[in-house]
């Protein structure tokens, strides 16, 4: 959907174990966006009735988990996604539907040239899963 950020700081998943069989190399991305004022609450009807298609190719191109969250106050929404690689999440971009995406979205909150939505990338500063040990920003254990 908003591919079009740099790609820069990627932190491949550690989980391991039964539950999370096929996760363990994801690569992690968060970024921030703004919803125009008075346009939070269509931004979120457009995200309720997400076009089947759009979510078929985020899944095609490695996408694994993808949400938004709002923060009303000051009309941000930060993004956060899991992804296979960084070769099919840049491609996602590309492709005609995710284009359409973006003009879909474009009157509703700030916009690009190529309509892609003005993001800004979060470098990672600290993770924990349920199976290993924490990182901050490093990707180096903590612990000992």
């Amino acid at each position: 959907m908003y591919a079009q950020i740099a790609i820069s700081s990627e932190k491949p998943s550690t989980k391991s174990g039964s539950e999370d069989i096929g996760r363990k190399h994801l690569l992690r991305k968060a970024f921030v966006m703004t919803v125009n004022a008075g346009q939070e609450n269509e931004y979120e009807k457009r995200h309720r009735a997400v076009w089947p298609e759009l979510e078929a190719m985020l899944r095609e191109h490695g996408v694994r988990t993808y949400t938004i969250f709002l923060l009303q106050q000051t009309r941000q929404l930060f993004a956060y996604v899991e992804f296979d690689s960084v070769e099919q999440w840049n491609l996602v971009a590309k492709t005609e539907v995710c284009q359409r995406w973006w003009a879909h979205m474009k009157d509703i909150m700030p916009s690009n040239f190529d309509n892609s939505p003005t993001a800004m990338e979060l470098r990672e500063v600290f993770h924990l899963d349920g199976s290993t040990a924490a990182t901050h920003g490093d990707g180096q254990d903590h612990t000992k």
